[in-house]
């Protein structure tokens, strides 16, 4: 029988922060899920860790890729689960029941099931919530206001997601999720618990910059060059206030 959920952990020399991702996939109270572990051939004790943890439904596949979106594609096509969850090396399920109530959500068949986020810091401190909120209603449109639900709170069919569009280096999650939407018949929201416990000082935080250029450019393609410069005028008194309060 088919897992319902393909969790699925990228890693690469992530010795010092999985403890915590491993930690809260063998906690969860649901154990309809496969967990997999793809690992761009780590030097360290990555491995070693994982297999220490004796995860039920663990499967590792360590080789050299491309990068983080590269190997995410490995995971999707190596996937067996009705659903995909990825949960980054740092990142970590909010509470050991949150797998189970997205399993009562998916029986729904939506195409997507997403949640709220909590970021944490590397001493796994709440240190409050995403900037942005994920709404109660989804829709592909709703990425015209930036990405309003952290990947790793967006659990997608896998019959409707594609691959991750490698031209991106710090971005393509966020045009996957838009390419997701497109393709999903519906999307149910899991309320306003936080789902997700994300790391802050991953990749996308390391180069934001970047990442928000590439953004511009992937907003400017779905939602079109005038409208998004507009929109990104009225995004400025957001910006500020982040910056004034110190927010992520």
């Amino acid at each position: 029988m088919e897992p319902l959920f393909s969790i699925i952990t990228v890693t690469w020399n992530a010795a010092g922060v999985i403890k915590p991702t491993l930690q809260s996939v063998s906690e969860q109270t649901c154990a309809n899920y496969e967990y997999l572990i793809i690992d761009g051939a780590s030097s360290d004790d990555t491995l070693t860790l994982v297999r220490e943890a004796n995860i039920s439904g663990t499967r590792i596949f360590s080789e050299p890729d491309k990068g983080l979106y590269d190997a995410m594609n490995k995971g999707i096509d190596r996937a067996l689960g009705k659903y995909l969850i990825f949960l980054n090396a740092g990142d970590a399920f909010a509470q050991p029941t949150t797998l189970a109530e997205l399993a009562m959500l998916a029986e729904s068949d939506a195409g997507v099931l997403y949640g709220q986020t909590r970021l944490v810091d590397a001493d796994r401190r709440v240190v409050g919530r995403r900037h942005l909120t994920a709404p109660q209603h989804l829709t592909a449109d709703s990425f015209k206001q930036g990405m309003l639900v952290c990947h790793q709170a967006f659990v997608a069919r896998r019959d409707i997601v594609p691959h991750y569009d490698l031209k991106y280096r710090y971005s393509a999650d966020y045009d996957w999720c838009i390419r997701v939407l497109k393709q999903s018949p519906s999307n149910v929201y899991a309320g306003d618990a936080p789902i997700i416990s994300f790391l802050t000082d991953g990749l996308t935080s390391k180069y934001h910059r970047t990442s928000l250029m590439e953004r511009y450019r992937i907003m400017c393609h779905y939602y079109g060059t005038w409208p998004t410069i507009v929109r990104h005028l009225g995004f400025i008194p957001r910006y500020l206030k982040r910056k004034i309060c110190g927010h992520q």
